[in-house]
């Protein structure tokens, strides 16, 4: 089964370019990974679509506040430096991602923050997913902001997580908490609207 630009127009409520700018990468990703049933493709849709604010971005907006900085990492972020580090993004990337994921020198935090339709983050995992895709990825972290790099990218990471698997069941909860929590069984950030997106792409695809 094939995107059109029609489908992304209904699903995603792009405009007609953005969805053709995109249905060609998408269509490679999804037939590269066998994203290629109804029921893979609407759950493959969903999630993109929540994670891209609806393929309108492929970097992650780290521009927060000092109130969002503390719910979102509290044992980083007291109130003093949630002040101090408020709406200055790259600041906040090298504290919230130091040590972790593999970023080990000054600055990796930001160089390997969230990038493509399902955000990469991390020095490991950009490693592992430029390996599999064939793309430096460590030199060239910004090859994940291409239509192509950000579609393939996205594959790449459902693939990895074996979330097919998940789709062919109808398992949305479980699928949205992989992708944002890293583990089963959690509640993920904007789970109502990844549902909702899924049942759209569901009837879009029929």
């Amino acid at each position: 089964m094939k995107i059109t630009p029609s489908h992304l127009v209904a699903i995603m409520r792009c405009q007609d370019a953005t969805a053709r700018l995109w249905t060609d990468p998408l269509n490679a990703a999804c037939e590269r990974f066998q994203i290629d049933t109804r029921l893979r493709l609407a759950a493959f849709l969903a999630q993109i679509g929540h994670e891209s604010m609806r393929l309108s971005r492929v970097v992650e907006n780290l521009s927060y506040s000092a109130a969002a900085l503390q719910r979102t990492w509290p044992s980083l972020f007291d109130a003093k430096l949630a002040a101090e580090y408020a709406r200055k993004p790259e600041r906040i990337a090298n504290v919230a991602y130091n040590a972790r994921m593999g970023n080990t020198a000054k600055g990796d935090g930001w160089k390997y923050r969230g990038r493509g339709l399902i955000q990469i983050t991390g020095k490991n995992n950009y490693a592992a997913c430029g390996e599999a895709l064939g793309m430096d990825l460590l030199t060239t972290p910004s090859l994940l902001e291409t239509p192509k790099g950000a579609a393939l990218s996205a594959g790449w990471f459902w693939d990895s997580r074996n979330l097919n698997a998940l789709a062919d069941i109808g398992d949305i909860q479980n699928i949205g908490s992989l992708i944002n929590t890293g583990r089963r069984g959690r509640v993920p950030h904007g789970a109502a609207e990844r549902l909702a997106l899924y049942q759209v792409a569901l009837k879009a695809l029929a």
